[in-house]
């Protein structure tokens, strides 16, 4: 039975399907099933057990004739038969039916009403209900009425496939998808995160469809001119939340946009930031967010006071914490803005060989972007436990079914037809690689972005990476000088040129794999 209408196909035997509960309830239910505690500061504490990160090698797509030719089929979208997929969903759907209650969240993916789609997830922890009603727009109650959702997820986050062989896949658990049927099926892992970037993967499927250019990036605007939007490109940890969470502007979303005719708009509904080593002093916007109905994922508390220890690393560097976008004071509702004045590219280059900032011309931001180059940090996924040099093409690779120069092209005619400037901004290490450098002091990082936003860095003087060719300022505002030259960082000139060559060659064995203008490669690196 249910406890609200729903649509048949919904139905789950004779189990309780709580719908669309309120987020004290949902609280109350976690806490009673012992799923998650309240922590001193009122967010609801959650521990995701062995999968502290996204499992990436764990996902597969069902593989029909309507969706296959338009599928960039390989190592990020690894294939599973219909017969398959149909058993899966079988089994998942028996297990859930077997539950006592479960927990359904119906609401809505896209802050444009003109490109939104209907999502509905089905977990049989509340915890993760509640993650879903903070991360996704909500509905209201005249919106429920005959709700008959774009997506589905079924999140059986306990069933472990041990017969996992015999569908084809690589473990007890998986995150299989439809693109065709628009469901998504989740076993064995109990990250939340799992959840959130399975309808980003629809949204990378379905917007191009639509006229819009999906984006792994966060956004914001000045409060003082709505023309001057700003959008940060950049992997889990590179800074798209710290650095969109802006006491001086307004935020509009911190991970996932659409770019349409009309200008862009926030996919969900939240935010889900990175909290190792969070402070109040570095972040207030975010610290100020987690209250009571935001989710903390695998933070320490300390069993007396439950007072949160973001300092330490003893689950994972990949703690988290989920919070409605409202709970950013400056936050934009809907979250909706113009065309973006400026696009920057994060990238946490563990090589150390990057400048901190650089501006990029319309051929050098098509590069950079189908490259994606930057480092996967710890935790981010499973088995990551040290900064890692990654490409992960337009930044995104992970959450991309089509072929990357779908979305690359889409690109490059907005910033070309709206005339934004786009920027490398470089959050990672300086003075040396990873173990021997150190990262970019944040106070740096936001004294640049301040430089772009206000127009100021655009009117620098500028010098030529020899290598790179990258155009890199000779001064910043609030910025010593003797950090803008990554070379002059080093101790030993000679060998940052050796690790700038060996990232140079990196480049071009990555860029070879693309079918871009000459005009474009010439734009990259010299070997």
């Amino acid at each position: 039975m249910t406890t609200a209408s729903a649509p048949a196909t919904l139905e789950f035997g004779n189990a309780t399907v709580h719908r669309n509960l309120a987020v004290a309830t949902l609280i109350e239910h976690a806490i009673r099933r012992e799923e998650g505690v309240l922590a001193s500061n009122g967010a609801l504490m959650c521990d995701t057990g062995d999968r502290t990160g996204r499992s990436p090698g764990d996902k597969f797509l069902e593989d029909t004739p309507g969706v296959h030719d338009s599928i960039d089929w390989g190592k990020v979208n690894q294939s599973i038969s219909p017969e398959n997929f149909a058993r899966l969903e079988e089994k998942a759907r028996q297990y859930l039916a077997g539950k006592g209650d479960l927990y359904r969240f119906d609401g809505f993916a896209g802050a444009d009403a003109a490109y939104r789609l209907r999502v509905s997830v089905i977990t049989e922890e509340a915890w993760h209900s509640l993650f879903a009603k903070t991360l996704f727009i909500n509905a209201k109650p005249v919106d429920l009425d005959g709700f008959d959702p774009d997506w589905t997820i079924l999140n059986a986050c306990n069933l472990q496939l041990d017969d996992h062989a015999d569908y084809g896949l690589k473990s007890p658990l998986a995150i299989v998808q439809s693109l065709e049927q628009k469901k998504v099926i989740i076993f064995g892992t109990r990250y939340a995160g799992e959840i959130k970037k399975s309808i980003f993967y629809a949204m990378n499927y379905d917007l191009p469809e639509m006229g819009v250019f999906p984006m792994h990036c966060s956004a914001n605007v000045a409060r003082d001119d709505s023309s001057n939007v700003a959008l940060f490109f950049g992997l889990s940890g590179t800074g798209k939340t710290t650095l969109s969470a802006d006491p001086n502007r307004n935020l509009i979303g911190d991970d996932e946009h659409g770019w349409s005719d009309r200008g862009v708009f926030n996919i969900e509904g939240g935010c889900y930031a990175k909290c190792i080593k969070l402070s109040k002093e570095g972040e207030p916007e975010i610290w100020d967010a987690i209250r009571f109905g935001s989710v903390l994922e695998n933070v320490v508390l300390d069993p007396d006071t439950r007072e949160p220890d973001y300092d330490s690393a003893a689950k994972t560097e990949n703690t988290r914490v989920t919070y409605p976008v409202k709970f950013i004071e400056n936050a934009v509702i809907p979250s909706v803005g113009g065309h973006p004045k400026n696009v920057i590219f994060l990238t946490a280059d563990a090589f150390g060989v990057l400048p901190p900032v650089a501006k990029l011309t319309p051929e050098q931001a098509m590069y950079y972007f189908i490259n994606g180059y930057t480092s996967k940090l710890a935790g981010t996924e499973a088995g990551v436990t040290e900064p890692q040099p990654n490409f992960s093409p337009c930044f995104g690779g992970p959450f991309l079914p089509r072929p990357p120069m779908v979305y690359a092209d889409m690109l490059v005619e907005r910033i070309r037809k709206h005339g934004s400037d786009v920027w490398l901004l470089n959050t990672g290490w300086t003075g040396g690689p990873y173990g021997k450098g150190q990262r970019f002091r944040l106070a740096y990082t936001r004294a640049f972005v301040t430089a772009i936003l206000d127009g100021s860095l655009r009117e620098a003087d500028y010098e030529t990476h020899p290598i790179f060719g990258l155009q890199i300022p000779k001064q910043a505002p609030n910025v010593p000088t003797d950090v803008l030259s990554p070379r002059e960082t080093w101790d030993d000139g000679e060998a940052y040129d050796v690790k700038a060559k060996d990232l140079a060659k990196r480049f071009r064995d990555n860029d070879a794999k693309y079918e871009i203008s000459d005009a474009v490669r010439a734009a990259g690196p010299k070997v």
